[in-house]
């Protein structure tokens, strides 16, 4: 069988969208699953659109998402160079096209915008509206074709798809896809810059790139049979070809910009892992058979098979990518966790603790990593609180209970010198147990005094060990005055 080459071709344009990503993702699977060739090739066609320092995104993105090409712009392996602005400056493209303008597949086009933005608007069978060109320029002579070259005249060059009868294209997800000819625009090949079009280059690099398998998404299933008009025209092999369902938000509207996670950056901005995103994306269309959703890139790649994948949108619920974000944290190596929630514990707590401590406190206890900032918060200082938080029906405490559980802890933790959270848990116990007492009975009056919160991250021996005994011991008297206050 022939080796598997599949491809991500980019248009350096700004941050890699989740979209993009899913492809990218997508064809290195497919190449990977089978041992094959994962190649990245840079499409800069589109000059008007390209942005300073894309270039540099897309690799950073691949690097981070473990995304790693073996040939590209960097490695090149023969089949180069991998970015289009310098396989055009090489004629390729131009040369191509003109062989389709011999044989009679493609032909010169002078039309200016007026002409062309006054053709008729036609309705294709499904009612979408469609602008067809008339081949007004097919008919002229070759002298007349020469003599405008001649004179400088601005022009393009146009495939020549007939009129009469259909053009079927097969996608892997999609099947057959029949399209009447007459819906078939004479699509530019050649553009009035001198660069090539995105679907004409895709072809051709493809093609010379012995590119097995193609992955994009179903946006370009429009434009699939002219690619087969293409492969036909020049008598090549027509690849393998797997277009990706589409990405909606929870409304069901397409991925946009405008809702804050739309590309691979903003996602790692707003505290999400690498490996969480990617596992994530790779279940936007696709879903393996055991119903499986925790997985490593290593194991992606020997699970995927792409006749899994869904025709159906997939949506990109951000509740379910937090869920799996945590369970990511939750398995996290501590020193790399530590490291990703030092500068977010550092932000919020300034006085002097172990943010060791604090990081293995909330490591269990969050979803994405900004979620630290309200955890801990408390740290820093005690935020006004009111004194029924004392009340537990649970542990039958209220604030009378827990001010007279207090008093009497107060100078046993003053003596206390092991301020641990091992010591005073058991220091704690005895005391509980002398009293009479449940655990809970004590435990909670001193975690509301330390903290002035419901929920915290570690119980209150635990927040004690990481304010230290003054920190501690200052809390629980002003929660002594403030019930005191309040009796």
């Amino acid at each position: 069988m022939k080796k598997i080459r599949t491809r991500f071709a980019p248009s350096p344009t700004g941050r890699m969208h989740v979209g993009n990503l899913r492809t990218a993702l997508y064809a290195y699977l497919i190449a990977k699953h089978e041992g094959g060739d994962f190649i990245l090739r840079v499409e800069d066609t589109d000059q008007e659109r390209f942005v300073e320092g894309a270039l540099d995104i897309i690799y950073r993105t691949m690097e981070k998402t473990g995304l790693i090409h073996d040939e590209g712009p960097d490695k090149d392996k023969g089949y180069g160079p991998y970015v289009q602005s310098e396989r055009n400056a090489q004629g390729l493209y131009l040369k191509y096209a003109k062989q389709l303008v011999e044989q009679g597949d493609a032909y010169y086009c002078f039309c200016d915008k007026e002409r062309l933005n006054s053709l008729r608007t036609s309705v294709s069978e499904d009612g979408t509206d469609i602008v067809v060109y008339d081949k007004h320029c097919l008919g002229l002579s070759k002298e007349e074709v020469e003599a405008n070259l001649a004179a400088g005249k601005p022009w393009v060059i146009r495939l020549n798809i007939p009129r009469e009868g259909t053009t079927t294209f097969h996608d892997e997800i999609y099947g057959d896809i029949t399209v009447p000819n007459n819906e078939l625009d004479d699509m530019i090949l050649i553009k009035s810059d001198g660069f090539p079009t995105y679907n004409f280059a895709n072809v051709i690099d493809d093609h010379l790139m012995e590119i097995t398998h193609v992955v994009r998404g179903n946006e370009y299933l429009a434009s699939a049979p002219k690619y087969n008009r293409l492969y036909e025209a020049f008598g090549w092999e027509i690849p393998v070809y797997v277009h990706c369902p589409l990405i909606t938000d929870e409304n069901h509207k397409k991925l946009s910009k405008r809702c804050g996670h739309a590309s691979y950056e903003d996602l790692i901005e707003q505290g999400f892992v690498s490996e969480a995103v990617v596992n994530y994306v790779a279940l936007l269309g696709w879903c393996p058979t055991d119903n499986r959703e925790i997985f490593s890139l290593e194991e992606l790649v020997e699970a995927f098979d792409y006749t899994h994948m869904s025709k159906s949108p997939a949506v990109f619920d951000t509740v379910k990518l937090k869920w799996m974000n945590g369970e990511y944290l939750k398995a996290m190596d501590f020193d790399r966790f530590y490291e990703m929630a030092r500068p977010y514990i550092e932000e919020v707590v300034t006085r002097d603790c172990d943010t060791k401590k604090i990081a293995a406190l909330v490591k269990t206890r969050i979803e994405i990593l900004p979620d630290i900032r309200e955890q801990i918060d408390f740290f820093e200082a005690v935020p006004e609180y009111d004194v029924a938080m004392y009340t537990h029906k649970k542990m039958k405490t209220d604030p009378q209970k827990a001010l007279e559980v207090l008093k009497e802890l107060l100078p046993i933790l003053e003596n206390q010198g092991n301020f641990s959270n091992d010591a005073l848990f058991e220091t704690l116990k005895a005391f509980a147990g002398e009293k009479g007492y449940k655990i809970g009975y004590v435990m909670w009056p001193i975690r509301t005094a330390v903290s002035g919160k419901q929920n915290t991250p570690g119980g209150a021996t635990e927040i004690m060990e990481v304010l230290g005994k003054e920190e501690s011991l200052k809390r629980i008297r002003a929660g002594v005055e403030k019930l005191s206050e309040q009796a």
